[in-house]
């Protein structure tokens, strides 16, 4: 029921089980109460560690166990699994515990009336189960949360930027709304997931302007009749355009020419001529692939989410949702629960 430790050994005032740091100096196990050899520790209903480490308080501890209480039991659980994501630690105090025991040499389960701890859900571990080692995230102020790396597309390394904003859901879980989302083909194009007109995949200002100085990038533009319609440039103009190149200069030149450019959306475009998008440098197997990847999706794959399991008795509740510099922090509260059988 998690008052044991290995080979059902009890364990003193004082007294740190295996996983948590090793003996404390100066005590020491004490009496043997019960035979169930046990190798997780399960105080807090449904988490579970091979490694969880338990301390117990209040003196002495015999007295307690045969008067079928205990003051209060501290215990920590690493590495716990929370739907996509493992948080890092989930530390709790149980309270005035009761315990359902014949004697010392059989503890059945307990009655949890009050509980309190956190749970700490690292940035570390996101790393690694989300980013891949590609994505990092870090905090940045109480409740938002930044990415930042590359994701691979199409064999493509597109260089992502996110933030996502914290908070907690309903009762036992953590919930986040992922924006600011955006994708950068090199210095090329900006790919944001979405339907409004800033949306989609666009040339950036430096790609605009630069088609005035890239003369064969400017004609395969050009060349393609859905982006002279966008663009809503007479035929007339781009046939001269096209035939010579210092008037070429002079259209994509002009101001007004790059902030036309920046408006079309490359991946509408690519429907009607793969091979003009091609000319710029962009592989239609690249925007095919972005096509794809819509907003839920790219928010899916970096979402911090998570939901504690729910206990048969009693209430488990999250609270007080915070980020903090290793990672981010939640309150947990605990009544009426229950432990073992």
């Amino acid at each position: 029921m998690g008052l044991l430790g290995p080979g059902g050994r009890g364990y003193g005032h004082g007294y740190r089980a295996p996983g948590s740091g090793g003996r404390v100096p100066g005590r020491r196990p004490v009496g043997k109460v019960g035979a169930v050899d046990r190798p997780h520790v399960d105080v807090l209903p449904g988490l579970k560690s091979r490694d969880s480490g338990l301390e117990i308080g209040g003196f002495p501890f015999l007295t307690q166990l045969a008067d079928k209480r205990m003051d209060s039991v501290r215990v920590t659980v690493p590495d716990v699994a929370a739907d996509r994501v493992s948080l890092a630690k989930v530390s709790a105090t149980a309270h005035d515990i009761r315990l359902d025991a014949d004697g010392l040499t059989s503890v059945h389960g307990a009655r949890v009336p009050r509980l309190d701890g956190d749970v700490l859900l690292s940035f570390a571990d996101l790393n690694r189960e989300l980013g891949a080692s590609q994505v990092t995230f870090t905090g940045d102020g109480r409740d938002r949360v930044r990415a930042g790396g590359t994701l691979p597309v199409a064999g493509y390394d597109l260089r992502l930027r996110a933030e996502a904003t914290v908070r907690r859901h309903a009762e036992r879980g953590i919930a986040t709304e992922i924006g600011g989302m955006r994708l950068d083909i090199g210095n090329l194009a900006t790919y944001r997931p979405g339907t409004r007109a800033s949306d989609g995949l666009h040339l950036t200002p430096k790609a605009a302007a630069g088609l005035a100085r890239e003369t064969r990038k400017a004609k395969a533009l050009l060349s393609a009749p859905a982006v002279v319609r966008q663009l809503g440039l007479p035929e007339a103009t781009v046939r001269e355009a096209l035939s010579d190149d210092g008037k070429l200069t002079g259209l994509t030149g002009s101001p007004r020419f790059a902030r036309q450019a920046r408006s079309l959306d490359l991946i509408d475009l690519a429907l009607d001529d793969p091979e003009a998008l091609r000319g710029l440098g962009l592989d239609p197997d690249l925007l095919d692939a972005l096509s794809r990847l819509t907003r839920p999706v790219l928010a899916d794959r970096l979402s911090l989410a998570f939901e504690l399991p729910e206990p048969k008795l009693g209430d488990l509740r999250l609270r007080d949702v915070r980020v903090e510099k290793d990672g981010v922090r939640v309150r947990l509260t605990g009544s009426g629960l229950t432990v073992g059988n």
